[in-house]
């Protein structure tokens, strides 16, 4: 076989060059790609910063904090300790020993308060989002009163709250029986649960309505037409929508439950074990000096705050973020198989 010369030049010999182009676009592809992630990690560095010094080093304090016990009496000199003595895990022992009854009765308390809260506070949240964003007049002014509530400081609404549970107050003139809801038992719980769902339930509300107003309503007119009830549109339209918007606000709840402190304690007071939270608990020890057990009660309610979260987002996490799963892409709640690729 003879070999054939292509003279330069012509477009069999440009085909058989090889090309370089991919290599180069590649290699500039590599270095936008590294140019924007120094960028992105520059503009979040002073988040970060931020969250390192309000968050990391007081969680780092507090860990620290409680492998030390009281300064107290040196058993061996029968003299006051002049720094705290290191006690290693001794304060996480007593808790879970000693002082274990009290803090079980505080975790049980602070998590049946959060299920109870959060839960109602999601029903009523979602008719009040579905109250505000309905076009009728005076809307301005039902959404105005509806937000009052999540407005007013917790220490206020504590104290109003305090005042018509109060034994000649409101609440036992409307039910006709005298009961002192501000002492020990369930009617306390019953006390707390009222107040906090009265002033947070407008925080869901308001999260939810943002929801709404991404909505379409060609999706409601296609419904109606389609002749969907209001019940099926609710169900099969709306929910899943605003599904992403209503598990934030769920989350933001449930976190911001288990962190219960200032409403209980101003309406009941402290030291009630129908009402005392992990929280109230921490906050005892400290006033009482014992900071070793007070840190060691608050790194245990992060713990519990960080687990309950994690495990949030990771059943929910493609809900949260509009993830995809399975081959075929989530968004809002509803199923959007992939677009057909073309080639040309």
């Amino acid at each position: 076989m003879t070999d054939v010369e292509i003279p330069t030049g012509t477009a069999a010999a440009e085909a058989r060059r090889p090309s370089r182009t991919p290599v180069r676009g590649l290699r500039t592809r590599s270095r936008a790609t590294a140019g924007s992630g120094r960028m992105a990690a520059l503009l979040v560095s002073p988040t970060l910063l931020v969250l390192m010094i309000v968050v990391l080093y007081p969680t780092v304090m507090a860990l620290r904090e409680s492998l030390y016990g009281p300064k107290g009496l040196d058993p061996k000199t029968g003299f006051i300790r002049s720094t705290e003595p290191f006690v290693g895990l001794k304060n996480y022992a007593d808790i879970l020993g000693a002082a274990g009854d009290r803090f079980w009765n505080a975790f049980w308390n602070t998590t049946f308060f959060t299920v109870v809260t959060v839960g109602l506070e999601t029903v009523i949240g979602v008719a009040m989002a579905l109250i505000m964003h309905r076009a009728f007049s005076g809307r301005a002014l039902v959404r105005a009163g509806i937000l009052v509530p999540w407005a007013v400081p917790t220490a206020i609404s504590a104290l109003l709250w305090r005042w018509i549970f109060n034994s000649d107050g409101i609440a036992n003139a409307l039910i006709g029986h005298q009961i002192l809801w501000t002492t020990e038992g369930f009617h306390a719980k019953v006390a707390v649960i009222v107040a906090e769902v009265w002033k947070t339930a407008p925080f869901i509300g308001l999260l939810v309505l943002a929801g709404l107003q991404v909505i379409p309503n060609e999706v409601y007119e296609a419904a109606r037409i389609d002749g969907a009830s209001a019940l099926r549109r609710f169900w099969h339209i709306t929910l899943p929508l605003v599904k992403p918007a209503l598990l934030v606000a769920m989350l933001f709840r449930c976190m911001d439950a288990l962190r219960m402190f200032d409403l209980p304690y101003i309406l009941i007071g402290a030291q009630k074990n129908s009402v005392e939270t992990l929280s109230m608990l921490a906050q005892n020890e400290a006033s009482n000096v014992r900071f070793g057990p007070a840190s060691a009660y608050a790194v245990l309610l992060f713990l519990y705050v960080f687990l309950v979260a994690l495990a949030f987002v990771r059943l929910l996490g493609a809900d949260l973020v509009g993830g995809t799963a399975g081959g075929r892409r989530k968004r809002t709640g509803l199923w959007f198989p992939r677009r057909a690729e073309v080639t040309v």
